[in-house]
């Protein structure tokens, strides 16, 4: 029952699209020569084979094949897709669900694409009726609900009916008597209005159906009966088959005899018509009513005509020469091919793009490493301008320096001499005082010009005994540090390291003056020597006026601004920090300080010892 109905809805979903009739087959089959237009020829195509599935399914496969052939060579959507809906009969009519699903799926993706919302109706109302007939009524109520809600949208709602019609045939128990009523009274309206006489008929086999459901038998097999008289009448021979299997269902357990006038009456229809598919149907409907009865004779009858239309179908298959399976196998092969040519292609496309991308990139890293090229040699340049404007500056510098260190020292000297007579009037010792005092800055300031700008070649490295070195710098230094009674201690390990004796002992030298220099009176000064895995490592910790942050950054640098006069007031240069950075660079080593946690700042050099 449930084939049955699945074909009288595919019956009437082809007329909708046109009611086929013979004459109108014929017309398409003397026309098709003289069509020119590759598109109407297409759409003929297609049209006969939704026509002749009544008479041979085989026949639906052959001219649909064809025009899914020629519409995929013109890249005509439409024909794609009316021939992609026709397989989906074919394979339904077969009994493969499956490839129905398949090929009913890309018709209505066909329509949805061309926004052809009546075809996606039908074609939703295709699927559910699949999805039925595999029993999984859940996703078939769903496509139903789905195609119920987009024919409510339509503007041209002729297809509404065949849904309305569909769905309370197919599952009347998910309407309400009321909505039965009302639905069925909608769905006759908008038939009568385009005059669709096959739905007419069809919906007063529903009302029939719906009063014998509801206790008026009597009332409803007379309107089923009325109903199949019209059908006739109007030579809708392939719509009274259902009816006529109705009725004689309805008939079988009150009324045998009259159930098997109608089975008999169908299938003589049908034998007339070549239904070959219903013929099957009521044939074994008949053989079965006679075998139960003990009948032998026309059980025989019936089993023997079975074996004829079995024979009539294979031999229909044979000269058809067609194998839908292979074809369905093939036509995913050629998918599969298709899909794998677009990967090839987009593959190549990106692999031309990423090429072109390339020889852009070469050339613009060319273009870039000739501008840099071009530039770095003027930098290259520029920079040995520089230098050798910057040794010459320093040369220059040291021959001034030299040359004022003598004058100088004699300054000094004679200054220093005259102090030492006693008879002096005080304002004249106060005065040499001031010039003493003067030149020894001068002379400080010479011996610092004198270490600027020197290279680790320029070194002249010897074995130096660290210890002895800071012994010797802190004897000198202690009486600068009593005199601001300040205690000087020493902490050291023996260590002997290739170094510059004289610049070496200039940076230590500098480093624990800073400290007495920036430290107030009364404070220690910790002089600190240990071993760092393959460093010296000298610390001088002071507790003076400590670095500031904003300074911090600024200490290293020649002729720095970050310079301040001493807790004393004695004068800074701003170079001693930068010299003893250059020397102990220069010896591979690092300078920093840090501040103390308490007060005060603690300078560490580093230097490299094996």
């Amino acid at each position: 029952m449930e084939k049955r109905l699945l074909f009288f809805c595919l019956l009437l979903l082809s007329c909708y699209l046109g009611w086929g009739q013979s004459s109108e087959l014929k017309n398409i089959q003397a026309s098709l020569p003289k069509i020119k237009d590759s598109l109407r020829y297409v759409d003929a195509l297609n049209r006969m084979a939704t026509l002749l599935y009544e008479k041979n399914a085989d026949s639906t496969f052959y001219y649909t094949r064809m025009a899914r052939d020629i519409a995929e060579r013109h890249h005509y959507e439409r024909g794609k897709a009316d021939a992609m809906n026709n397989l989906g009969i074919f394979f339904d009519i077969k009994g493969n669900f499956q490839l129905a699903l398949k090929y009913y799926n890309e018709g209505y993706t066909g329509y949805k694409k061309m926004v052809d919302s009546v075809n996606s109706v039908q074609a939703l109302m295709n699927i559910a009726m699949v999805y039925q007939e595999m029993g999984k009524d859940d996703k078939a109520i769903q496509r139903y609900e789905q195609a119920f809600r987009q024919a409510r949208q339509l503007r041209t709602d002729s297809i509404r009916s065949l849904v309305i019609y569909n769905y309370l045939l197919s599952y009347p128990a998910r309407f309400s008597r009321d909505s039965t009523r009302y639905y069925i009274n909608v769905a006759k309206q908008i038939a009568a209005k385009y005059k669709d006489k096959r739905t007419l008929v069809a919906i007063d086999q529903l009302i029939a159906d719906d009063l014998i459901s509801h206790g008026k038998r009597a009332e409803g097999l007379a309107l089923l009966e009325q109903t199949i008289a019209t059908a006739i009448d109007q030579k809708l021979y392939y719509v009274s088959m259902d009816m006529h299997i109705d009725i004689a269902q309805q008939l079988e357990k009150t009324d045998p005899e009259k159930s098997v006038t109608y089975y008999s009456q169908a299938l003589a229809i049908a034998e007339h018509n070549d239904y070959l598919f219903y013929s099957e149907i009521l044939t074994r409907k008949l053989f079965e009513f006679y075998d139960n009865r003990g009948d032998h004779a026309m059980a025989g009858n019936y089993s023997k005509k079975l074996i004829d239309i079995h024979d009539k179908e294979a031999k229909l298959s044979n000269q058809s020469g067609i194998d839908y399976i292979d074809y369905a196998l093939k036509d995913e092969q050629v998918k599969a091919l298709e899909g794998r040519y677009m990967y090839q292609v987009a593959l190549t496309i990106l692999s031309c793009i990423a090429f072109l991308l390339a020889v852009f990139m070469i050339i613009s890293i060319r273009k870039h490493l000739r501008r840099s090229k071009q530039q770095n040699n003027q930098m290259k340049e520029a920079l040995s301008a520089l230098e050798q404007s910057q040794a010459d500056n320093t040369r220059m510098l040291r021959i001034v320096a030299h040359d004022l260190r003598n004058p100088m020292g004699g300054i000094y000297s004679v200054t220093s001499m005259m102090l030492e007579e006693t008879d002096r009037p005080e304002e004249d010792q106060i005065m040499l005082d001031l010039i003493k005092t003067s030149s020894q800055h001068s002379l400080e300031l010479v011996d610092n010009l004198l270490q600027l700008q020197f290279s680790s070649e320029e070194l002249k490295k010897e074995p130096v005994d660290i210890a002895e070195m800071l012994r010797y710098c802190v004897s000198l230094l202690n009486s600068k540090a009593a005199a601001k009674e300040q205690q000087l201690s020493l902490e050291v390990i023996p260590a002997v390291v290739a170094a510059s004796r004289e610049k070496l002992w200039r940076v230590i030298s500098n480093l624990i003056a800073n400290a007495i220099k920036f430290s107030p009176s009364g404070t220690r000064i910790n002089v600190k020597m240990i071993q760092k895995d393959h460093d010296i490592r000298i610390l001088v910790k002071d507790e003076g006026i400590g670095i500031p942050p904003e300074m911090s950054e600024k200490i290293f640098d020649l002729f720095t601004e970050a310079k301040r006069p001493g807790t004393a007031g004695e004068q800074p240069f701003g170079m001693g920090l930068a010299i003893s950075k250059q020397i102990v660079e220069a010896h591979k080593g690092r300078i920093w300080f840090e501040n103390n946690e308490a007060r005060g700042t603690t300078f560490i050099v580093d230097l490299p010892f094996s």
